[in-house]
């Protein structure tokens, strides 16, 4: 009996032992987390940022010409169709979206001479603070961002003259977004 309590005893120490270690490596440890927009205060976008944006949730599909476009996004081109997607298929809390908040519009048309695709990144740290932190983009189709002729990239808070925010400003009251 005695023999069995020592046995029954150290296998007990043995387990108490292991689970303390055990313990112990996971408090050293530190659990990874995922950053979420909601924490960063800056998010800069880069070329795989948009990586296959047609698989986004759709959000938005506009036909025709749009007053408020002018001749933007083929504003004025009565064929034109317009897809807004919206990485992870993001909503505003309190009004506002969240830092890293991607969107993408791809604007086209039947005759294939419209064939845009624009960008919009809630990129923070007062990066844009008269529009929202926004930055605006141009892509190519398959969401890199594109370059101008002197191989700049096409992006930034005064992209097309300050075409895009100064359009975006009439939507403020909804953080600068037309289709949600």
């Amino acid at each position: 009996m005695k023999k069995t309590s020592l046995i029954y005893l150290s296998g007990m120490a043995i387990l108490v032992l292991a689970l303390t270690q055990a313990c112990k490596k996971k408090e050293s440890t530190p659990t990874p987390t995922a950053v979420t927009p909601t924490t960063s205060t800056e998010f800069i976008a880069k070329d795989s940022t948009f990586y296959n944006f047609l698989s986004w949730p759709l959000q938005a599909t506009n036909h025709g010409p749009d007053p408020f476009l002018g001749m933007a996004h083929a504003g004025n081109d009565s064929t034109v169709m317009r897809q807004v997607y919206f990485y992870n298929g993001q909503y505003p809390a309190n009004g506002k979206y969240p830092i890293g908040t991607l969107i993408v519009k791809h604007s086209t048309n039947p005759a294939h001479t419209v064939n845009e695709f624009t960008a919009m990144v809630k990129r923070g740290n007062n990066f844009n603070p008269t529009k929202g932190d926004w930055e605006f983009f141009m892509l190519s189709s398959n969401g890199i961002i594109a370059k101008d002729s002197l191989g700049n990239p096409m992006r930034g808070a005064n992209l097309m003259g300050g075409m895009c925010g100064s359009c975006h400003s009439q939507v403020a009251y909804k953080d600068y977004i037309f289709s949600k």
